[in-house]
Parts: C-alpha cells; structure tokens; sequence
C-alpha cells in the first residue's frame, strides 16, 4: 500500500472550499492541465450524506492532458460529512484500492484542505511509479488550490 498526505493553508472561507471540493468542475479545475475526470451530467456535484449511494457512484474516464484515456474509474464514496469531509474507497483498471479522505478545516483566516491517500496498485512492481505520480498530482492539485484561493502564510 502506498500513503500519501498532502495539506494547504488557503485564504478562503472553509464553505467556499467544500463547495469547490464537491464539485466535478472544482475537482478538474485541480487536476487540469494534466489529468481530466469525465462524469455524468447529472453528476456534476458529490452528494450529501443522505443521499449516497450503495456501490459504484459513477464510473469515470481518466484522460491524461484532458484527452487521452489511460484509466477507468469506479468512484465509491462511502461517507460524506460529518464536517467537510469525504471518504472515497474506489477502484480503477489501474488501482485495485484508491481511498481518498479530503476534508476541510477552519483555521484562523481561512481553511485548511488535507488530501490522504492510500493506494494498492494492481501491479505491485508499479508501486514506486505510481507513488511517485500520484504524489506529484496532488502537489499539482494543492499547487492549483493555492493560485485559486491563496495561501495563509504563518
């Protein structure tokens, strides 16, 4: 298994945060240039606690540079809230585990938003790669936060 933690300071309220984080538009706003999720149109929002479903939310193609598929993703949220927070438990073609927790905190001037990560590709030989470009994605993502919203310095 692979463990990832990144974390951000922003200048923005926390409600502003989610609103983005739970938003298909604000989640490729993070991901492009390098990596687009496509989804349902009726989808363009993650759903409250109260409606989520069992399984599969949607199934997502990966497309590297916004057009070239390199992946297929089965996302499962299993808990929205409570808070600003979301646990997802997916699988792809590539991941055989793909658990991402995202919340969202308030902090004195703004939120703070922390991505964890823990991944079991299906290939175990492909654990130091993908280690290394998951790691290098969601830097870019909380690079993306940081130009959107602004960083909280101190």
């Amino acid at each position: 298994m692979i463990d990832l933690r990144v974390e951000s300071r922003l200048a923005a309220a926390p409600d502003a945060l989610w609103q983005h984080a739970t938003s298909m538009a604000g989640v490729n706003f993070e991901l492009m240039p390098l990596v687009r999720m496509t989804h349902p149109s009726d989808r363009a929002r993650l759903p409250d606690a109260g409606e989520l479903p069992d399984g599969v939310l949607f199934r997502s193609w990966l497309l590297a540079f916004g057009v070239l598929p390199f992946d297929r993703h089965a996302l499962c949220l299993r808990r929205v809230g409570p808070g600003m927070r979301f646990d997802e438990d997916s699988t792809s073609w590539l991941q055989r585990r793909w658990i991402h927790h995202r919340r969202v905190e308030p902090v004195a001037g703004g939120a703070r938003v922390i991505d964890e990560l823990r991944i079991e590709p299906r290939l175990r030989i492909a654990a130091p790669l993908v280690r290394v470009l998951v790691a290098q994605l969601f830097d870019h993502r909380h690079r993306r936060l940081r130009q959107r919203f602004g960083a909280l310095t101190g």
